[in-house]
C-alpha cells in the first residue's frame, strides 16, 4: 500500500478518555507498521509541528513518563487516520511512527510520510515559530573538569598496572658482578622498558593535575557567578582571564553562595601553588638546578673524579624516578583533592549540593537564555525496541 496523499492532512486528535477507555476495551487497532526517524524530520521540529496542529500532547505515555528527563518515552501524540491511529512518540535516540489499523504500509511510505510532514511545515510555520520560542534552549558539552579528571584517573590506573617499585627494583653494584651477564641484560632491559612507560605517564598526569584544579575553580565560578556578571560579556571574560591565584581570592565577591571567602595562605591553597610551580617547571623545562642535581664530580683538567660512586640504577632510572615524580603523584594528586574539597568547605550548604551534583556530572548543559548550567540527564540514557 501507499499512504494517501493526504494522510498526514487527514490526521486528528484523539481525547486521551478515549484512548483509555480503547484499552481498558481491548479495542486499540491491529499494529501494521513502525517508522523509524533519526534526523530526517528534526525533533524539535517534529515537536512544534505537532504543539502547532495538535495542542499538547495526548499519548497515553505522556501520563506513564515521569516529571524528569529520564524516562524511555519522552512525548506522544495519539491521532486517528481513516483506518485506524498514528502513534508518534519522541525518545532518546530517535523518533518512532506507529500506524495502527489498515493495509500494512510498505517501505517506501516512510519517504512518502516524511515528504508530507516537512510539506506541511509552511503551513504551520508561524505557530511553529510561537512555539519554539516557549521551549528552553540548552546547549549540551563535557564537563571539562571531569573530562580531565577522568583522563587522569585512567593514567593513574595505567601506572599502578606497571606496579613500579623503585626501592625493591633497584638494580645494585653486587648483582652486576654476581648475576649471570646475559640474564641481568634482559632484567635490565624489561625493567627499564616498564619504568620507560611510567615515567611518560606520570609526566602526563603531574602536567595535567593543575589544570585540574583550574578546571574545579572555573567550573565553580561559572556556576555560581553572581547575575550581573553572568549576564555582561565582557566582565563574564574578564573573572576567567584573572590568575588563577586571583580567581580564587575573588570568589566570594563574583559569585553566590559563599559562607566564606577563601583563605589563599591556607594549607590547601599553599600546596597547591608549590604544585602550579613544580608543574610549571615540568612542563616549561625551566633550568631550576637544586630541583634536577643528581650528583657533584671534581675535574682535574680532564680527569674526572666523583664525589661518590653512583651505580648504574642510580645513574640512569634513579634519576628518572625523581625528575618526572614517580614518588610523589599521589600526593600531588591528594593536593588537588585536599583544595577543591576546601573549596567546598567554604560555601552554604544548599551550594554545596548543586556544585558536588554538577561537578561530578560528565555531561552538562548551559541555557542559552540564563547561562545557567544544570544537569540535564542521568549519566546514562536507555532505549528499547518492542518485539
Amino acid at each position: 500500500m501507499t499512504l494517501p496523499e493526504d494522510f498526514i492532512a487527514s490526521l486528528k486528535p484523539v481525547h486521551p478518555r478515549e484512548l483509555d477507555a480503547m484499552i481498558k476495551k481491548n479495542t486499540w487497532p491491529t499494529p501494521r507498521v513502525t517508522f523509524e526517524l533519526f534526523n530526517e524530520i528534526r525533533p524539535v521540529d517534529f515537536f512544534c509541528y505537532l504543539s502547532a496542529r495538535f495542542g499538547r500532547p495526548n499519548g497515553i505515555q505522556n501520563f506513564l513518563r515521569g516529571d524528569h528527563s529520564d524516562n524511555l518515552i519522552h512525548w506522544e501524540w495519539t491521532l486517528q487516520h481513516e483506518a485506524g491511529l498514528v502513534s508518534i512518540q519522541g525518545m532518546n535516540f530517535r523518533t518512532e511512527v506507529h500506524i495502527y489499523g489498515g493495509l500494512p504500509p510498505a517501505d517506501a511510505d516512510k519517504a512518502h510520510l516524511i515528504a508530507q510532514v516537512t510539506s506541511d511545515f509552511r503551513n504551520h510555520g508561524k505557530r511553529m515559530s510561537e512555539i519554539r520560542q516557549t521551549l528552553e534552549q540548552w546547549i549540551e558539552f563535557v564537563n571539562p573538569y571531569q573530562r580531565i579528571k577522568r583522563s587522569i584517573v585512567g593514567l593513574l590506573e595505567e601506572l599502578e598496572a606497571l606496579n613500579l617499585q623503585p626501592d625493591q627494583e633497584a638494580i645494585d653494584m653486587a648483582e652486576w658482578t654476581a648475576e649471570d651477564p646475559t640474564a641481568l641484560s634482559t632484567r635490565w632491559e624489561e625493567t627499564a622498558a616498564r619504568y620507560s612507560k611510567g615515567f611518560g605517564i606520570c609526566f602526563g598526569i603531574r602536567s595535567m593535575l593543575p589544570i585540574l584544579a583550574e578546571a574545579y575553580v572555573n567550573l565553580l565560578i561559572y556556576l555560581l557567578m553572581k547575575p550581573e556578571l553572568r549576564g555582561d560579556d565582557r566582565l563574564r571574560e574578564n573573572v576567567f582571564r584573572q590568575p588563577i591565584e586571583v580567581r580564587i581570592r575573588s570568589l566570594s565577591h563574583n559569585c553566590e553562595g559563599f559562607a566564606k571567602q577563601p583563605d589563599y595562605s591556607s594549607d590547601p591553597c599553599k600546596r597547591y601553588a608549590t604544585l602550579v610551580n613544580e608543574r610549571n617547571d615540568l612542563l616549561h623545562g625551566n633550568v631550576a638546578v637544586e630541583k634536577l642535581k643528581f650528583n657533584e664530580v671534581f675535574f682535574l683538567g680532564t680527569v674526572p673524579i666523583f664525589h661518590e660512586y653512583r651505580t648504574m640504577w642510580q645513574r640512569s632510572l634513579e634519576v628518572m624516578v625523581n625528575a618526572v615524580g614517580l614518588r610523589t603523584v599521589l600526593d600531588e594528586m591528594t593536593t588537588v583533592n585536599d583544595l577543591t574539597a576546601y573549596l567546598q568547605s567554604c560555601l552554604v550548604d544548599k551550594a554545596r549540593e548543586e556544585v558536588t551534583i554538577v561537578t561530578e556530572s560528565y555531561e552538562l548543559g548551559l541555557n542559552k537564555a540564563t547561562r545557567k548550567i544544570g544537569v540535564l540527564f542521568e549519566p546514562w540514557l536507555v532505549d528499547f525496541r518492542a518485539g
